[in-house]
């Protein structure tokens, strides 16, 4: 399913769950390379696509891929050769209920090695999910949720989300665009109480209100996930709509961290809360995972009765994201605070978290390495105001082209999502190396840093 934030989403979602069909949730902006590889992974047997965006796309896969017997548009119809998804209507009939201990659905992990992976869901635990954070989130009838994140990620879909919402009987609100001019207004009309943003996106609305005018008043809680939120914004969030924040850390693995509704003011502004469930477990070691003192930051291991015990057809890469216990390594440095909440301090591995997405730098080298220009490459995540971190790429190469933009233009034309696209290309003569002799990506993050206040100077 590549679907955008529609009622088509909804009811195809809801059809295959009812049905014992698994989806696999595909994020609208993913092309040719990101669809190719979970293809590949999944073997399924049908492609549903929105329309003339991603028409040439379905071609492409349905052409290379022999799983993929029918492609069905939810959408305009762009071929006679796809299917229209409401075609597919018919009489209602008696069917059984799926097991519930079966996977309901699979969806995909940021990584930090660029080869896909895919969590299964199973509906037990997928409906604990989004049924405890409705709980925990004060959702109910009353409640309408605005769904301006991609909901084909957990967190606008199950945390509590969309699914959350409609199982409290409360209304959801669905748009496919975050420009503040048409989403603030579309709160006013539709007396929006509930909205999921990353940092980015909360930064752009607390800039927009210094004219967007919209009436605003039904707000009563934005969440706050997708990457760390810097407590100077997390004010700026309280003081600009007058509601309630709630940080949300957690993973479509499973663990989900929540600040609570009456958390006081300096907890919300500064952690990322405590786990969902009480069967939750985490554990804060250190590398050789031995247990940290008290307070220590280490890496996250956790499981629980909603966090899965293996990727999707993944044993050798489950081998090391497990330990023999069951325990899942989240690969987040994080400290635990007297009172229980969690305070996320970094990542373990080379991810970059670009507005919410995690992006995998190896993903990005592998791409730029096959450019011809391109002799070597390191990328990097950049500090960055906006998007939290943007993607900067160190490149050495025989000759300095004169527009990077034909460089970006490439990457798109390879099949490259637009969210991998480096903001930032350096070129380079040499690597700074470490002491054994690696490219060193520290001094790299800090040269970039340097060269972007000079060049905003």
């Amino acid at each position: 399913m590549q679907l955008p934030n529609d009622n088509a989403f909804v009811t195809l979602l809801f059809a295959l769950l009812r049905l014992g069909v698994i989806p696999v949730l595909a994020i609208p902006s993913q092309r040719a390379l990101d669809i190719d590889a979970l293809i590949e992974l999944a073997q399924p047997v049908a492609y549903v696509i929105h329309g003339e965006n991603h028409a040439e796309l379905a071609r492409q896969m349905a052409h290379k891929h022999a799983c993929l017997r029918h492609v069905l548009v939810a959408g305009e119809i762009v071929s006679d050769d796809f299917t229209p998804f409401f075609s597919l209507h018919g009489e209602r009939q008696a069917w059984p209920q799926p097991d519930v201990s079966a996977t309901a659905l699979l969806l995909l992990s940021g990584g930090t090695t660029g080869t896909p992976k895919l969590i299964p869901r199973r509906h037990a635990d997928y409906s604990y999910n989004f049924s405890a954070s409705a709980e925990l989130c004060g959702i109910s009838q009353q409640s309408v949720y605005l769904a301006v994140l991609p909901v084909a990620h957990n967190f606008p879909l199950a945390c509590p989300g969309i699914l959350g919402t409609l199982a409290c009987g409360g209304k959801v609100v669905l748009t496919d665009s975050a420009s503040c001019d048409e989403v603030m207004p579309l709160i006013a009309q539709e007396r929006v109480t509930h909205v999921a943003l990353v940092p980015a996106l909360a930064q752009l609305w607390v800039q927009a209100r210094e004219w967007e005018d919209s009436d605003l008043s039904s707000l009563r809680v934005i969440q706050a996930g997708g990457a760390r939120l810097d407590p100077t914004l997390a004010e700026q969030v309280i003081a600009t709509f007058d509601c309630t924040l709630q940080q949300v850390f957690g993973m479509a693995e499973g663990l989900l961290c929540f600040t609570r509704l009456d958390d006081p003011h300096a907890t919300i502004l500064h952690s990322q809360g405590r786990p969902l469930s009480p069967l939750d477990e985490i554990r804060i070691v250190d590398q050789d995972e031995n247990d940290v003192a008290p307070g220590e930051t280490g890496q996250l291991l956790t499981r629980g009765p909603y966090t899965i015990s293996g990727y999707y057809r993944a044993p050798a890469h489950n081998a090391q994201a497990f330990t023999a216990q069951g325990f899942y390594r989240t690969g987040d440095n994080v400290r635990l605070d007297e009172v229980g909440n969690l305070h996320v301090e970094g990542r373990i591995k080379e991810q970059i978290n670009r507005a919410g997405e995690k992006i995998a730098a190896a993903e990005v080298e592998s791409a730029l390495l096959r450019l011809a220009e391109v002799q070597d490459c390191a990328v990097v995540a950049a500090p960055d105001t906006l998007l939290g971190e943007r993607i900067c790429a160190f490149i050495i190469a025989q000759q300095v082209p004169t527009d990077y933009q034909q460089l970006r233009q490439q990457l798109t034309r390879m099949g490259l999502s637009a969210w991998k696209i480096p903001d930032q290309i350096e070129f380079l003569d040499h690597w700074p190396l470490t002491a054994v002799g690696k490219i060193d990506k520290k001094r790299l993050t800090a040269l970039v840093v340097d060269r972007y206040r000079h060049s905003a100077q």
